[in-house]
């Protein structure tokens, strides 16, 4: 098995200076289908996270009792009542569906909605995680184009999505995973990997201990999706190709890591909360650009 390290400058390849002729549109449109009722907290996470790494537009599918918190939370983000007859899909550059969604039917419902019909880069976080292991939606995720779907898991969905089985480490957890998802397989943990197919896995390097906190994660889910949506800055112009699901799966673990770390200089590792992790976000990817 091949082994690979993300490292710093392969992410300054991807994340460039912004050129001065830039609008919102080039840096992508974002819907994230989050939240439920008692978890409105992880929708706010994962918007935070989208915007704080460059999306131009990101909007919220959620309950329409949960409005008056996520606009609270994050106004720079609009809330759409999650009714997909009166969302048109086509106009989004990236989805992400899953955190704090819950396992309710119609949250079902969404998942396999989102699954069948968006063909653009998707983030499967959470509880779409859940809903694919629980209700054996394994053929609906294979059928997607391939190299557009990336999962976010934790060991322990991980282990939901293999079906209990243990392997002897990470690495041969997370290319099972891809091997079985066909999916970019982020996971989550100390040292980060990323799959991208069934040869390797990319570690993350960055990270600390600090981050073991909840909403983490959805911050990553939100980084991952809104790097996905944004135009590539070549040295020389803005390119019309987009960041690819993979790149934006290894620059996203490396930037929330860095975000994580450049926290925890100010706060510590105790105090770290996941807000911590979306505001810091920004000031990781300067340090990056600039």
């Amino acid at each position: 098995m091949e082994e690979c390290i993300i490292t710093r400058d392969f992410v300054q390849t991807i994340i460039g200076k912004r050129k001065r002729e830039i609008h919102k549109g080039d840096c992508g449109r974002i819907l994230i289908a989050a939240g439920s009722v008692g978890m409105a907290g992880a929708a706010v996470l994962c918007a935070k996270g989208a915007l704080r790494s460059g999306s131009g537009l990101v909007q919220v599918a959620v309950p329409k009792e949960l409005f008056p918190i996520v606009q609270t939370g994050v106004p720079e983000a609009t809330c759409l009542e999650r009714d997909f007859s009166k969302i048109d899909l086509g106009v989004y550059d990236a989805v992400c569906v899953g955190p704090g969604l819950g396992q309710a039917k119609d949250s079902v419902d969404v998942v396999i909605f989102l699954l069948k019909n968006y063909k653009g880069p998707m983030v499967v976080d959470a509880d779409g995680l859940n809903i694919i292991a629980k209700e054996n939606l394994f053929h609906i995720l294979e059928e997607r184009p391939a190299g557009m779907t990336v999962i976010t898991p934790h060991a322990g969905e991980a282990r939901r999505l293999l079906g209990g089985k243990e392997y002897k480490d990470r690495k041969a957890m997370v290319l099972a995973l891809y091997e079985k998802t066909k999916a970019i397989s982020v996971l989550k943990g100390h040292a980060t990997l990323v799959a991208a197919d069934d040869t390797k896995a990319y570690t993350n390097i960055t990270g600390n201990p600090g981050m073991a906190t909840a909403g983490s994660g959805d911050v990553l889910a939100g980084i991952i999706t809104g790097l996905m949506g944004q135009k590539m800055n070549s040295d020389h112009a803005l390119s019309d190709e987009r960041i690819s699901p993979v790149n934006a799966a290894k620059c996203g673990v490396f930037i929330h890591g860095l975000a994580g770390d450049t926290a925890a200089e100010t706060v510590g590792e105790y105090g770290l909360i996941a807000g911590d992790i979306a505001y810091y976000t920004a000031i990781a990817i300067k340090g990056l650009s600039d």
